[in-house]
């Protein structure tokens, strides 16, 4: 049986019997993440309104982007993106997203490398909710080639004014959903990243998933320990190469 089969099963329900949770998750684990402690956070330029877009021409346009120029975005373009893959669209006592989560604990954290905003420092940032603002977890000039060998030298990510690098924090599901949390945060991870997909056809922009990376080099790029909290997907967003300027 493989390491596969062997998950599967192993976080499966059945009418006979349910998935133990592991004892170590009884501990509660915070709803969300902060880096702006110290009054680092960034209000991104937003646009007036959202802008408009026929949602089935864009999901019969919508293609992976791997040929993507080295040009600079706008604050605006990265907001939207990032309000499209996880931004607050119901306020309340428990903020709602645009992506859906199971039983809407949210584990998935957004990192954003950005290497040509206009008006943002070159850095690694993160996606600060329910505030809707960056936060600079690391500054690097070299953001976009550290990305890049990260994601096993795809030269794409090298272009891309901003690489999106999704995280886990697999005890905000667990604590609720035990061992099974891992399918969900992965699920979780796939909602948002369509909708960041969407969102940059939508924008004329190009953007591709990115599955295959080095774990242990995406975990240190983000600043995150591999354990507790882990890189579990990522994309790049840009001009697609032959239409910038």
């Amino acid at each position: 049986m493989t390491l596969l089969h062997r998950f599967q099963q192993g976080t499966a329900y059945s009418r006979t019997g349910m998935p133990r949770r592991d004892p170590r998750w009884r501990q509660a684990v915070g709803p969300k993440k902060s880096y702006a402690a110290g009054g680092g956070a960034v209000s991104l330029a937003r646009p007036e309104r959202l802008p408009a877009a026929d949602l089935w021409a864009v999901l019969r346009a919508r293609r992976s982007q791997r040929e993507l120029a080295a040009e600079p975005m706008s604050q605006e373009r990265l907001f939207l993106l990032l309000w499209a893959a996880q931004g607050i669209s119901s306020s309340g006592p428990w903020a709602l997203r645009t992506a859906p989560s199971a039983g809407a604990l949210y584990p998935v954290e957004t990192y954003v490398c950005a290497s040509r905003i206009e008006g943002l420092a070159a850095g690694v940032y993160h996606w600060e909710l329910p505030d809707e603002r960056l936060a600079l977890v690391a500054a690097r000039g070299d953001v976009a080639a550290a990305a890049c060998e990260a994601c096993l030298g795809q030269e794409m990510v090298a272009a891309a004014p901003a690489t999106f690098i999704w995280s886990a924090v697999w005890g905000r599901g667990a604590q609720k959903y035990g061992n099974r949390a891992l399918r969900y945060a992965y699920l979780d991870a796939g909602h948002i990243a369509e909708n960041l997909h969407l969102a940059a056809t939508a924008l004329g922009l190009g953007s591709c998933m990115i599955g295959a990376f080095l774990d242990d080099a995406m975990n240190e790029l983000v600043g995150v320990d591999g354990d507790e909290e882990s890189v579990i997907y990522a994309a790049c967003a840009g001009s697609p190469r032959g239409t910038a300027g």
